[in-house]
């Protein structure tokens, strides 16, 4: 299915080109977001026609993503959570504890979406790196630090 993208979207394309995508991920997560329009006659014609207005908002999104990420890189983010006495957690922090804790934090905004774990959710106490993505070109890097509380 061809849409025209009505934001930048990682890996598919920038703001206002006509891409191909497969049609699930069209009917299923793109256009339900209003991340993209169907590509027809019509709609490209009515993009071109708010293609200002649609750059003007992606420009604020990026700029106030930046200054998100200028509060959060090399933030440390404590989560204490229940374990055993060698140092493995009852359970696990996941992205959407950090997101939790990031917003609880006074960061708003922050979805567990954007929070990537590489190595999968935390199961020990220690110190790990975390990035979140907070716009398609915008990356902070932080430290979550768990904190282990005996049972």
């Amino acid at each position: 299915m061809q849409v025209i993208l009505l934001e930048k979207i990682v890996n598919v394309g920038n703001l206002g080109e006509v891409v191909r995508v497969k049609d699930g991920y069209a009917r299923n997560f793109l256009i339900p977001q209003k991340k993209a329009r169907r590509a027809t006659q019509a709609a490209i014609a009515e993009f071109e026609a708010r293609r200002a207005e649609l750059e003007k908002a992606q420009a604020e999104k990026l700029a106030a993503a930046q200054a998100q990420a200028e509060k959060l890189n090399g933030y440390t983010l404590q989560i204490g959570q229940k374990a055993g006495v060698d140092g493995r957690l009852f359970g696990s922090v996941t992205n959407m504890d950090i997101a939790a804790g990031l917003v609880a934090a006074g960061f708003e905004g922050v979805e567990k979406s954007q929070v990537r774990l590489t190595d999968g959710a935390l199961k020990a106490v220690g110190e790990y790196p975390v990035q979140v993505y907070l716009h398609a070109d915008v990356v902070s890097d932080i430290t979550v630090n768990v904190v282990g509380e005996m049972v």
